[in-house]
């Protein structure tokens, strides 16, 4: 049986592959957006010129967070639909997700019905960057 355990946060999601006891890293997805500042997802719709960069208008925060809550759901939207497409090819048996808690529920409400089903651990916890044998260590007693 493969055991699909994806590894991720809103820049990068790692998936591995673990038949029996035998964890390997299979792919790896990064979404660049997802690591800048939110400030630099939005851009002016004018234009900035040289005396509105020294003006003291900003951006509602709110258009801040809805530009990054956005570039979050298109990476989750994109890492589901690699699963759905391992699970269509009938690679995918069981998965397991890391992610931090906010991605890990947007990766959730990407992933389609019978992909859901095969989720048997989730783990809250940023493991994005970690080695390979701290997130073997981390998902060795998920079954």
């Amino acid at each position: 049986m493969t055991t699909y355990i994806v590894v991720a946060d809103a820049a990068r999601a790692r998936i591995f592959t673990r038949d029996s006891l035998n964890l390997a890293e299979k792919e790896s997805l990064v979404h660049a957006a997802g690591r800048l500042h939110e400030g630099d997802l939005i851009t002016d719709r004018r234009g900035a010129d040289v005396q509105e960069s020294t003006s003291s208008a900003t951006r509602s925060s709110g258009e801040e967070e809805v530009a990054s809550k956005h570039e979050n759901e298109l990476f989750a939207k994109e890492v589901a639909q690699h699963l759905y497409k391992a699970r269509v090819g009938n690679n995918l048996e069981k998965l397991i997700m890391v992610a931090p808690p906010k991605f890990l529920g947007l990766l959730r409400d990407k992933l389609d019905g019978p992909t859901q089903k095969l989720v048997t651990h989730t783990l809250s916890k940023d493991l994005s960057k970690a080695s390979m044998a701290d997130i073997q260590a981390a998902v060795s007693d998920l079954r």
